[in-house]
């Protein structure tokens, strides 16, 4: 009888280790740039243990890969912007592993990877974040001919962008205790200059008459380079004074938004006028 009990319990333990092993090999695998692109499944976690070099890798990845898939008679880049600010993130040493900015960063692009694979009817998970059906919305919308419009293109783009903002710093915060830096703070603060353009078209037209004697014209050129979401250089620029922006506040000082706003115009414009006479 006891050599029995043994043999049913060995075979007992090699099922339930037969079972478990499957779970044990998915959770422990190494992300990279080309896994997560070509699955679409990354989580969250596992994106945020890429380095920056790799994020860009990742991006453009999707983008040559499922999105050109999508996408077929449009520009799939949608994400060259992200791809200018991870590069930002890159060049200044934000963001380094297990820090708040990138998990903050980690949560935009989950929500593009997994928007994507929704759009494209690989998979129905949204690893929780919110910015997923967001991004699958927008990206079944734009392959229809239904964001045609410019203002309703740049709406949708940043709703999805700022719910997926928004669940990576909730990750960060309440699932890893992880806080900003000061300027990290101030920075995504006022990032909201950005998603403030590009949901409030008509409005910011009118402020453009600030930078001189524009011609209607003059202005709408700089605006749809300023706010082009297809535009890595823009994306990166615009990123960067932000950055700077935040980097000289005073540790204590309260944000004037407006002279933010004014002061990223000017430095937007200025890059504009050198690029455009490239």
């Amino acid at each position: 009888m006891r050599f029995i009990r043994i043999v049913a319990g060995t075979g007992l333990v090699a099922l339930l280790l037969t079972l478990v092993a499957p779970a044990t090999s998915a959770s422990s695998r190494t992300p990279t740039p080309q896994l997560c692109a070509a699955e679409l499944d990354c989580s969250l976690t596992e994106i945020e243990q890429l380095t920056m070099s790799d994020r860009l890798d990742f991006v453009r990845l999707m983008t040559s890969g499922a999105a050109t898939e999508l996408l077929p008679d449009r520009d799939p880049g949608r994400w060259r912007n992200i791809e200018g600010i991870v590069l930002m993130f890159r060049n200044n040493n934000v963001g380094p592993p297990r820090s708040w900015a990138s998990y903050t960063d980690a949560g935009i692009l989950e929500g593009v990877e997994r928007g994507l694979a929704i759009a494209s009817g690989r998979s129905e998970e949204t690893g929780g974040n919110p910015g997923a059906r967001l991004w699958a919305s927008y990206l079944t919308r734009l392959a229809n001919g239904e964001l045609d419009n410019r203002r309703d293109h740049d709406l949708a783009w940043s709703e999805a962008e700022q719910a997926s903002t928004d669940h990576g710093a909730k990750v960060a915060e309440e699932q890893y205790g992880e806080v900003p830096t000061a300027t990290e703070s101030r920075f995504f603060q006022i990032s909201e200059v950005y998603r403030f353009m590009l949901r409030n078209r008509p409005y910011t037209l009118d402020l453009l008459n600030g930078l001189g004697q524009l011609s209607p014209v003059q202005q709408q050129n700089f605006y749809d380079w300023a706010t082009d979401v297809t535009n890595a250089d823009a994306g990166r620029t615009g990123a960067e004074l932000l950055w700077n922006i935040a980097d000289l506040q005073a540790p204590n000082a309260t944000l004037d938004i407006v002279e933010v706003f004014r002061a990223y115009l000017s430095g937007m414009y200025q890059a504009y006028r050198a690029d455009s006479t490239r």
